[in-house]
């Protein structure tokens, strides 16, 4: 395995090592959905359709993302032609999907019509027929793959550009850490939004393995999901580790001789810190010894994975072993793509060929972020860490106040500014707790005065107003209008004295 380009070869792009492996297993299904199953050879005329219809080098390309192959060839199909792939979920609100198009310069929308006369683009589909295999064009690999959108302290999408070069790297190194074979058989589970699909899908299509797509995964119940893992065949499991408590809790009311489908050999937590309760109750299921629980960390800005260690299972040194109900679960070492430095406070920086090339229009951001040390760039985390005597890092919390919701990273200034754009709010203060076993976002209002005695705004018609312009994680589950707000002595605000002095009230209101 190469340090720095991981099974894939150093200078060897992604999409080549798509296209070797369609070569080599034409005939192994790639995709498989209910309704629509595609081997290699289909799955690679598709994609070059799309390409055709794209023309070389169409710049970043909005894609309508749904849990469906056609999004999956959409990203293919971009890569294959030069471009740069942007998703863009439908279920956002439109003028949020307005401003992601814009301030990533969409040149048009593959997948859905309407949503492409919503935004104001063309719309893109590919010629019908097999036609010949249309080459891919030659790609440099700092030429960008994907834009991706986190939350920002402006208010506005911040978008995250990665380059080909970083994907190409960590998905060779990904391949070899799942131990991904073409007898495998990958659910995909994660919002196609999101950079942990890529987890997903770059690692299977690469190795010749199946690419699961099941609408049952997404019915929002556990025996549904067990049911189609085990009547797919599905081998890989990758979970957000919030998902993963609850699957945990549900199993766990069956006792410990619950059993999971005898196909499962590997299961992928990763997005926040694994609860240790949960991971004794996994522990003492009766296969948890035959399963790897893999844990992973990773940021946006350094492209999926970076870290990972075996939890349980057969890969751990102690495969039977039981984990305490206090014992904090580690973060893992690098893997071979990936360099690490840890600051004098314990912040844990990551370089190697994986970064970001950056937040584009956003240099300051750029700057803050991406720091230069010895003539080296290093991405400045935000988390802390420690390092154990066999050299795994435990993460310590974060040295800002970013935090993790669902898995995806939120910039609470960003919810408060959507709140400050209401005529009658004037100061709001949101941070994140546990609510039901879940970390979940709450806000504090204070209304802004008015001499005429109308009545200050309520919860719901906050939430009402969060909900036209923000995502769903990004619209907090509580929210509480209050007289005033705690504040440091220097008399800023402070999110967490707000949350401490009004928490308990019982005007909150549940979203």
């Amino acid at each position: 395995m190469s340090k720095n380009g991981g099974v894939n070869g150093p200078g060897s792009d992604l999409f080549d090592a798509f296209a070797r492996t369609a070569l080599r297993w034409p005939g192994r299904v790639a995709v498989d959905s209910p309704g629509d199953t595609l081997d290699y050879r289909q799955l690679s005329f598709s994609v070059s359709r799309l390409a055709a219809a794209l023309g070389d080098r169409p710049g970043p390309v909005a894609v309508s993302a749904e849990h469906a192959p056609r999004t999956v060839v959409a990203l293919l199909g971009i890569l294959a032609a030069g471009g740069t792939y942007v998703p863009v979920d439908p279920a956002f609100p439109v003028e949020r999907q307005r401003r992601m198009v814009a301030a990533a310069g969409c040149t048009a929308l593959v997948g859905a019509a309407g949503q492409a006369a919503l935004l104001g683009l063309p719309h893109v589909e590919p010629a019908a027929g097999e036609g010949e295999l249309r080459p891919s064009v030659a790609a440099d690999p700092e030429d960008p793959a994907y834009l991706l959108f986190t939350s920002g302290s402006t208010g506005q999408p911040k978008p995250v550009l990665t380059p080909r070069r970083a994907v190409s790297a960590v998905t060779g190194s990904l391949r070899g850490l799942f131990g991904v074979t073409p007898e495998d058989r990958v659910l995909q589970f994660a919002s196609l939004n999101w950079d942990t699909c890529f987890e997903e899908i770059l690692p299977a299509l690469t190795a010749g393995a199946r690419l699961v797509f099941d609408p049952e995964a997404h019915s929002a119940s556990f025996p549904r999901l067990l049911r189609a893992v085990e009547r797919r065949g599905v081998t890989v499991l990758d979970l957000p580790t919030a998902f993963w408590h609850e699957l945990v809790l549900h199993l766990a009311e069956d006792g410990p001789d619950a059993e999971l489908p005898p196909c499962l050999r590997l299961v992928v937590i990763g997005g926040e810190a694994a609860d240790p309760a949960r991971l004794a109750d996994w522990s003492r299921l009766a296969d948890s010894g035959r399963i790897r629980l893999l844990n992973t960390y990773g940021c946006t800005e350094t492209t999926l994975i970076t870290h990972a260690v075996d939890l349980l299972g057969p890969d751990t040194p102690e495969p039977g072993r039981r984990w305490g109900r206090e014992e904090r679960a580690p973060i893992g070492r690098a893997l071979p793509h990936v360099e690490e430095l840890l600051t004098e406070d314990g912040e844990l920086l990551i370089g190697g060929p994986a970064l970001a090339t950056g937040y584009p229009g956003l240099p300051e951001a750029t700057a803050a972020r991406f720091a230069e040390r010895s003539g080296r760039r290093w991405f400045r985390t935000g988390d802390r860490v420690s390092r154990g005597p066999d050299g795994v890092l435990t993460h310590r919390g974060r040295i800002d106040h970013e935090v993790k919701v669902r898995g995806i990273r939120v910039d609470p200034a960003e919810v408060e500014t959507a709140l400050g754009s209401h005529p009658r709010v004037g100061l709001s203060a949101v941070t994140a707790t546990t609510l039901a076993g879940r970390t979940a976002l709450v806000a504090y209002v204070v209304p802004r005065p008015r001499g005429d005695g109308e009545a200050p705004p309520s919860a719901e018609e906050l939430l009402r107003h969060l909900r036209e312009s923000l995502p769903d994680h990004l619209v907090p589950s509580r929210l509480t209008v209050v007289p005033d707000l705690a504040r440091t002595p220097g008399g800023k605000i402070d999110r967490a004295a707000s949350h401490r002095l009004h928490g308990s009230t019982e005007r909150a209101q549940l979203s």
